[in-house]
């Protein structure tokens, strides 16, 4: 060995670290704390959280397990499952990604980060907040170290949440071009134009394919396969997959009630991925359904079903009950399928040939159609019982209500107006129109009286007005319909309720005399108007419309046969699990069965007749 003998003087300059503050922390009686957005332990808002499994899609290492919680209850028409996201710790690497892929925002991740435990099973768990198991969760002067675990956590320990700027998924939806309300007022151009295939795919890429839509649909569309196939550049396989259980994409990708969009998980935080307007798109970029579809009818059954109406639900049943090789006939009153759909929603909605589009396709499959045809005058109800080996009642709501207010004989009623209007001579209406009612068929009627009056009344001034029972937060209207009529220059009259239409010495309407709405409902719930007599307001008007609801019209059914008919105690026809009514062989759907009063749910009841007059007729 060389080189120079240490020397003891050396250890002796260590001495002067034993006055300086050490580097490191006595620990565990001292800690370091972590980063203000360190990726510790998870933290879930289970009020939030939906149950979409967003989380386990993404996650790596396969650590997130969606598990059933019994005691959670289900809610699918509002996108909210009894799932919850598991956690495995012994898989976990704390990226993330759960946390920025959440579409509600409800999973985070704490500051936590120590476990001690020796039973290795707790190591999978089920993350709450404070908010859920706040006896879980302690102040800081509680909170000891040694006891640190997953059911022993600081409180107020947030440490990584999403940024909204750096989301894995886009909030705001790509806005569907519209002809603006200025415009679209003075006629009847469809209002909504429709994306280009760019914008569709835009549009379809924002879906996480969580299927919380397909819970919340009635007709149970496989949306996220349809939606996927348009992201996918294949319409035909989009058109294919909505065809499974809608044989109406045309009408239905312009007027469904969208129940699936309020149950998107995006609209969480942000904008529901516009699932009625992509199947508008399928629907509207396919020029030839048969040639995309390649469907023909399964071998014939050798029987016979007679459907009276041709709406959404008889159309659908029509087209179920021929992919299964029965023979089918509709009668309809009109001169064109379609039903409510074909009178009701006026052309700025839902052109006549977008209905013929799916109208079209169905009778392609052999369906019958006799049109101009009332039961009850040109054929009886018996007679289609005795000639078809089953029969669908698919009548609808086609019997307008009335106010019964005084000179309520001068009011036009709202489902014939848009009726004449649609698909009749039309109807002359005044410079000042009123409107009586707050649902989406008022909506419809103040719309179209608004364009007829510009039309009609060219270079004058003119208005329309809504008066409706409900007040703001009550209209049965969706948000969508007022906010569009706002636009158009709509003036609404909320929480007033019509008392008398005024007319003059010569019988021509002045206006509507109303009162002040106290409440709509009564203490259990049921609709029971009250008013403050002392409190009335006049609404000048030289045209009324009445838009208060419609009821279904059984008049074309003989009164013995009637009798046997049972009904809920909301006034719906009863039928079984299968669709079957209380008459053997007579089915029954759509608003006559119903609450929700929409196509999409029209459907749905056709799509359960089909199966349940199948197994009747196989004798199953």
């Amino acid at each position: 060995m060389s080189g120079k003998r240490p020397s003891i003087l050396n250890s002796l300059g260590a001495g002067k670290y034993l006055f300086r503050r050490p580097k490191t922390i006595k620990y565990p009686f001292e800690l370091k704390e972590p980063a203000p957005r360190y990726r510790g332990f998870h933290l879930n808002d289970w009020d939030a959280c939906t149950g979409c499994g967003n989380c386990e899609d993404i996650c790596p290492n396969e650590a997130i397990e969606m598990v059933e919680v019994p005691e959670l209850e289900e809610a699918p028409e509002e996108g909210r499952t009894n799932l919850r996201p598991q956690i495995n710790y012994g898989r976990c690497c704390f990226c993330g990604l759960c946390v920025d892929v959440c579409p509600a925002g409800a999973l985070r991740l704490s500051r936590d980060y120590l476990h001690i435990h020796f039973d290795t099973d707790t190591f999978t768990f089920i993350p709450k907040d404070q908010k859920s198991a706040g006896e879980k969760f302690l102040p800081e002067e509680e909170y000891s170290v040694l006891k640190a675990n997953l059911d022993h956590r600081r409180q107020d320990y947030e440490g990584f949440s999403q940024d909204l700027d750096f989301s894995l998924f886009r909030l705001d939806r790509v806005p569907m071009p519209q002809v603006p309300p200025e415009e679209r007022k003075l006629s009847f151009i469809e209002q909504v134009i429709g994306y280009t295939k760019e914008e569709a795919k835009g549009e379809a890429e924002r879906c996480l394919e969580c299927g919380l839509c397909e819970d919340a649909c009635p007709a149970g569309l496989n949306i996220v396969d349809y939606v996927g196939a348009i992201y996918e550049d294949d319409p035909d396989e989009s058109l294919r997959q909505i065809f499974k259980d809608n044989p109406l994409p045309s009408i239905c990708g312009r007027v469904c009630m969208k129940h699936c969009e309020d149950a998107c998980s995006l609209g969480k935080q942000g904008d529901p991925v516009a699932i009625r307007w992509l199947k508008r798109w399928t629907a509207d970029s396919i020029e030839d359904y048969k040639r995309s579809l390649e469907l023909t009818p399964g071998e014939d059954k050798g029987k016979k079903v007679g459907i009276v109406g041709a709406g959404p639900s008889g159309l659908s049943l029509a087209y179920f009950l021929r992919l299964k090789g029965y023979g089918v006939t509709v009668f309809d009153s009109l001169p064109g399928a379609g039903g409510a759909t074909r009178i009701g929603p006026p052309q700025y909605r839902l052109p006549l040939d977008a209905i013929e589009k799916d109208v079209n396709y169905i009778a392609s499959l052999g369906v019958e159609f006799r049109f101009c045809t009332t039961v009850g005058e040109d054929v009886s109800f018996e007679e289609i019982r005795d000639v078809y080996d089953a029969a669908y009642l698919a009548v609808g709501n086609s019997d307008p209500l009335s106010t019964g207010i005084e000179n309520a004989d001068k009011a036009h009623l709202a489902l014939d107006f848009l009726r004449s209007n649609k698909i009749g001579e039309g109807v002359e209406v005044g410079r000042e129109v009123v409107v009586i009612g707050g649902g989406n068929v008022a909506m419809d009627a103040a719309r179209e009286a608004l364009r007829l009056q510009h039309m009609q009344h060219p270079e004058t001034s003119v208005v329309t007005k809504t008066v409706s029972l409900e007040d703001w937060d009550e209209l049965p209207a969706t948000g969508e319909e007022v906010e569009e009529a706002r636009e158009e220059g709509i003036q609404f009259n909320p929480a007033w309720g019509p008392k008398k239409i005024e007319v003059d010495g010569d019988g021509r309407v002045k206006g509507l005399l109303c009162t002040k709405v106290k409440s709509v409902f009564d203490e259990d719930g049921r609709f029971n108007p009250s008013f403050d007599e002392d409190r009335e307001k006049f609404l000048e008007g030289d045209t009324i419309i009445e838009a208060i609801g419609q009821k279904p019209d059984f008049s074309f059914i003989s009164e013995e046969t009637f009798g046997k008919l049972e009904f809920t105690e909301r006034r719906k026809v009863r039928v079984n699990e299968n669709g079957m009514t209380s008459l053997p062989g007579v089915f029954a759907g759509g608003d006559i069965v119903n609450t929700n009063l929409d196509a999409v749910t029209a459907i749905a009841d056709a799509k359960v007749a089909s199966e349940g007059i199948d197994c009747y007729l196989s004798g199953k």
